[in-house]
């Protein structure tokens, strides 16, 4: 009989919110318990085909790096409604991808997001502080996948964009803001 010795282990920074920022989140925020600290429930990566919707190369260079950043397969998008200036109709196939992560793979890819992928953007100043909507979810974007270095030089032959949007339970655009700075995403400074 042989045993299994592999240990599932804990994301870091998923112990870390458990162990430190949610008690320091419901200090700062001032909040009666611990229950209504926000919370990050998914990350969902996104990438619209648009004028390449026809392009096999790109549609499979995209279907890889979805695949190799985050470990899973992607999903294709269908359109939903016709929209005769895109020469898009409803029911179309694959208009883009994406990719839902939730989880241990979730703080596994902030994490690389925030250490490894960020500092790697040129020009980078920090992300945007107007992307989050009124409940509080917020939305990043990149021009290109070269920053992630878990791709070669073949993958990043054909250039896209990509959107990588957070959802963030029990929360309003300040108390995100504090929970993602809290995670290390570097927000960009004032002008003074």
């Amino acid at each position: 009989m042989s045993k299994d010795t592999s240990v599932m282990m804990t994301p870091r920074l998923k112990s870390q919110y458990r162990s430190e920022i949610v008690g320091s989140l419901k200090e700062q925020l001032a909040l009666a318990n611990r229950h209504q600290v926000p919370e990050l429930e998914k990350i969902v990566i996104n990438v619209g085909l648009g004028r390449s919707k026809d392009d096999k190369q790109m549609f499979e260079a995209v279907r890889t790096t979805l695949t190799k950043i985050t470990g899973q397969h992607p999903v294709d998008i269908i359109a939903k409604k016709s929209i005769a200036s895109f020469k898009i109709r409803a029911g179309m196939n694959t208009i883009g991808m994406k990719v839902t992560l939730r989880g241990d793979r979730m703080y596994e890819f902030l994490d690389r997001l925030v250490n490894v992928v960020l500092p790697r953007v040129r020009d980078f100043h920090g992300v945007s502080k107007k992307a989050f909507d009124p409940q509080g979810n917020y939305s990043l974007g990149l021009t290109e996948q070269s920053v992630f270095p878990e791709l070669s030089f073949e993958d990043i032959s054909k250039l896209h964009g990509l959107q990588i949007n957070f959802t963030i339970t029990q929360s309003d655009p300040v108390k995100s803001r504090t929970l993602l700075e809290a995670f290390g995403i570097p927000f960009e400074k004032e002008n003074r």
